[in-house]
């Protein structure tokens, strides 16, 4: 396991690494519109993310046309992004619950509350999760939180940032938050988020490019079995 003053040294390595900085910045959107933003985000690419989002604000007229909608019909939006059902089910939950409290499908006022309070209020509703929370937080309420879902932490482990037997993604999150400046939070979830896309997939991930091989020591060790398998097989000349 890294040290702390290696952990953050390899946090640098992913800010610098080059590919992994080529993000678009996201649209500056209001609680409400993020949080449903979340949901899109959470283990799915930013492309993927995008658009799916872009479908649900250009198929439906309002939030209320969304609540009222079918699950299958958010499903098709939402195409193209894993667990569409679930994503569906968790969208109209939450839209549902802010009808029944406000008759109104908004999420400003929490802001008024304070970082650490608003947090806490995003959290209430069920559609919430450590990670949705920490990406309100972090994007719109300007607050030090990093999202971690599955992508962030299997790269996050292979880099030795955590344990490996960190399952628990609030716990990964305040680890994370200890090593990654707030200045720089929401490159490194966009980076590390790249890395995932483009390198560290979970089945044979291409670490023989990967632009962090030198710091990951999975990577390491596949491209040297790699390299070994290759030597082992190659014919020798007669």
């Amino acid at each position: 396991m890294a040290t702390t003053v290696n952990k953050q040294r390899i946090v640098n390595q992913v800010l610098a690494a080059p590919g992994l900085n080529g993000e678009m910045p996201a649209e500056a959107l209001p609680v409400l519109e993020q949080f449903v933003f979340a949901l899109c985000r959470e283990n799915a690419t930013a492309e993927q993310a995008q658009q799916a989002y872009a479908n649900l604000r250009t198929r439906f007229f309002d939030w209320n046309e969304i609540r009222v909608s079918t699950v299958k019909e958010l499903e098709e939006a939402l195409a193209g992004l894993s667990d569409a059902e679930s994503r569906a089910q968790r969208i109209l939950s939450l839209l549902q619950e802010l009808f029944e409290e406000k008759f109104a499908f908004e999420l400003e006022g929490i802001q008024k509350k304070g970082v650490k309070q608003a947090g806490k209020s995003l959290m209430k509703y069920g559609a919430a999760n450590d990670y949705v929370g920490a990406w309100v937080t972090q994007r719109t309420l300007g607050g030090h939180a990093l999202p971690v879902d599955t992508p962030t932490m299997r790269c996050a482990k292979r880099l030795g940032l955590l344990d490996v037997t960190t399952d628990d993604p609030e716990v990964a999150r305040t680890s994370l938050e200890h090593i990654v400046p707030k200045a720089k939070g929401t490159q490194f979830t966009d980076s590390i988020s790249l890395l995932a896309e483009e390198f560290c997939w979970e089945s044979e991930p291409n670490c023989q490019k990967c632009p962090l091989q030198g710091e990951c020591q999975v990577g390491q060790e596949l491209v040297a079995e790699a390299m070994a398998g290759a030597r082992a097989t190659r014919v020798k000349p007669r």
